[in-house]
């Protein structure tokens, strides 16, 4: 079969791989990497946890899934007729997993031996889903257990927190297995209505990185994608004020001293428009408050932070937030002086020399990327979802100037932020 397959380069670090829209409707990336002998390999759809609500164009309203649909869907994708997934790749030697994140659901491999029959199985356990009244019965036991798993996990409580407090009613709030109560109503008919809307092979990616054979490749989706009809289906998503829900939620928990997790919120972003502000907001934080930063060393000093000290910042779909976490005797105290710190820098200005620094700490960082063939095919698979290019994360960082962090600094809301505290639970 004849393909027009477009080469996505980037000119700064001298790499491309190639996109295919393929016949059957799903997007192929492929990054044939020289000297690997290993494969990652991933087959991805634009679903996620934070997508409960959806109509297809025949349609006449929308439809509401219980929160966990999606993950749920992704477990019971494994078993088919004759099995698991699991175990067929066990033959072969290779590596399994899926995962569910807010915006997305992936299913991989990665191998040193057998990438093409590794392809087929995992071409094939997609396409074929298999949802029974016993087998999801089954299956809610067993998403039951995981979800109990993080009741007492002190981390899981301050990250979902964080989110309970800054957003009012966008499904990031939501825990991406669901709750109990919520997976207690998935039948296999809400399955099969998801599996139907969003495993459409137009919804659907392909990402492989690695040692392999690219033309050969191509061979095994010719043969086994099955052609998917071009329905669009439609997401519903609440509506989400700009300001924060609440500016301060604790819990209690065990741990050793109290833990926080600081949001800042911000208007919702185009995909492009968050890939430049998480490089641009992730680099100005790390240059104002990071572990190299004077702030850092005096926070240090009054034991007011330690070694977990983390910043960052995260942008997904219809969502935006810088965030600032670790471990503290005082987490609301030292919120203070971190604002104050930032307020500060508007008007004395960040260490021109400590950006410089980190935007070269942060282009080796990316750099170093391309020689995992893990993050290459995740990489790829995110930058389709998101509409942009694997290599737009390291273009970025090559032209932010220090005018960018300083704007940035400038912009950002300080008054529109949460915290999430979880404090040490006393020993009865």
């Amino acid at each position: 079969m004849n393909y027009k397959k477009e080469i996505i380069k980037s000119a700064k670090i001298g790499e491309q791989y190639f996109r295919i829209k393929h016949p059957g409707g799903c997007t192929i990336c492929l990054y044939p990497m020289e000297g690997f002998s290993t494969v990652y390999a991933m087959f991805g759809v634009n679903f996620g946890s934070i997508d409960t609500a959806f109509k297809n164009e025949n349609d006449s309203g929308f439809t509401s899934v219980p929160e966990g649909t999606a993950h749920f869907l992704e477990h019971k994708l494994f078993e088919n007729k004759e099995g698991s997934a699991f175990d067929l790749f066990g033959k072969t030697g290779a590596n399994a997993n899926a995962f569910t994140a807010f915006d997305k659901t992936a299913y991989l491999f990665y191998c040193s031996q057998k990438f093409e029959e590794n392809l087929e199985i995992l071409l094939n356990y997609v396409q074929e889903p298999y949802f029974t009244d016993e087998n999801v019965e089954k299956e809610k036991g067993i998403i039951e257990q995981e979800i109990m798993m993080y009741d007492d996990d002190p981390g899981w409580h301050l990250f979902m927190n964080s989110y309970l407090s800054a957003y009012h009613n966008h499904p990031v709030r939501i825990p991406i297995a669901g709750t109990k109560d919520s997976i207690a109503k998935i039948d296999k008919e809400t399955l099969y209505r998801c599996y139907n809307a969003f495993y459409n092979l137009n919804n659907a990616y392909i990402s492989i990185a690695g040692g392999f054979d690219a033309d050969k490749a191509l061979e095994i989706c010719d043969r086994l994608l099955k052609p998917s009809s071009e329905g669009r289906t439609e997401r519903l998503m609440p509506y989400e004020p700009y300001e924060v829900k609440e500016k301060t939620i604790k819990a209690k928990l065990p741990c050793s001293k109290p833990m926080f997790e600081i949001v800042y919120k911000f208007h919702e972003m185009t995909p492009s428009e968050a890939q430049r502000a998480y490089i641009v907001y992730s680099i100005m934080l790390e240059v104002c408050l990071g572990k190299t930063s004077s702030f850092y060393t005096e926070m240090y000093e009054q034991e007011l932070l330690d070694d977990s000290f983390g910043v960052g910042a995260c942008g997904l779909r219809e969502f935006f937030m810088c965030y600032i976490s670790g471990d503290s005797k005082d987490p609301e105290l030292l919120l203070g002086k971190i604002n104050a710190e930032l307020i500060r820098l508007r008007t004395e200005l960040p260490d021109k020399t400590e950006f410089e620094n980190i935007k070269k700490r942060t282009y080796g960082e990316l750099l170093s990327c391309y020689s995992d063939v893990g993050t290459v095919a995740n990489a790829m698979l995110n930058a389709e979802i998101m509409g942009i290019t694997a290599f737009d994360s390291i273009e970025a960082v090559s032209e932010i100037t220090y005018e960018d962090i300083v704007e940035a600094l400038k912009a950002i809301d300080l008054d529109n932020c949460s915290i999430s505290v979880v404090e040490p639970m006393a020993i009865q």
